[in-house]
């Protein structure tokens, strides 16, 4: 049975939306001390703030499911590979930009079963936006705790396809873009 609902995916929004209270209370403070982690990435205390909250509270929500968080110790692959549900986290997604402050970074929890995603959350702590989502039901954006709001793709257009990509590079933010069609003769007028 899954542990997939309306009513767990508006409990884990509010998990989410506390974790990011954790998070802008570091951001805050002013400027933040890291240190970096096995990958050279960037460690903080509003990445461990919100790692304990989240851990903490799904435990409560589901006892009985394990929590694989960005931040905990590793958990070998031969392990986690036979877990049919699990939590999956991302406490602070982006703290390079937490470090840089300029407002890009998330809190991302996910429910996994049969190794598909059974339900998200993504949060933006500096706008106090949630957006959710739960196969078959829906996806949805909350905006400063007003009512949510049902969110969907775009229909499929009948023009070219047109892939835009970002990127980060030293630091700064550029953007490239990329143009993709399926009729070679519209791709080589573009390139010109």
């Amino acid at each position: 049975m899954s542990a997939a609902s309306l009513g767990v995916l508006e409990r884990v929004a509010a998990i989410a939306r506390e974790a990011g209270g954790e998070i802008l209370e570091v951001y805050r403070a002013g400027a933040v001390a890291s240190t970096a982690k096995s990958d050279d990435s960037p460690l903080t205390a509003a990445d461990l703030r919100s790692h304990r909250l989240i851990v903490q509270r799904l435990r409560e929500l589901t006892p009985e499911l394990p929590v694989l968080s960005e931040e905990a110790a590793e958990v070998p692959f031969a392990v986690r590979s036979q877990w049919q549900r699990y939590w999956l986290v991302d406490p602070l997604d982006g703290t390079r930009e937490f470090l840089s402050r300029n407002g890009e970074f998330t809190v991302n929890i996910a429910l996994i079963e049969g190794h598909a995603p059974a339900l998200g959350i993504v949060h933006v702590p500096v706008t106090d936006t949630t957006y959710r989502g739960l196969p078959g039901e829906g996806a949805w954006r909350e905006r400063g705790g007003a009512p949510a709001e049902p969110i969907h793709v775009a229909p499929r257009s009948a023009a070219p396809l047109r892939v835009v990509g970002a990127a980060r590079i030293a630091g700064t933010r550029s953007m490239r873009f990329s143009l993709a069609s399926a009729r070679t003769s519209w791709w080589r007028s573009a390139a010109r």
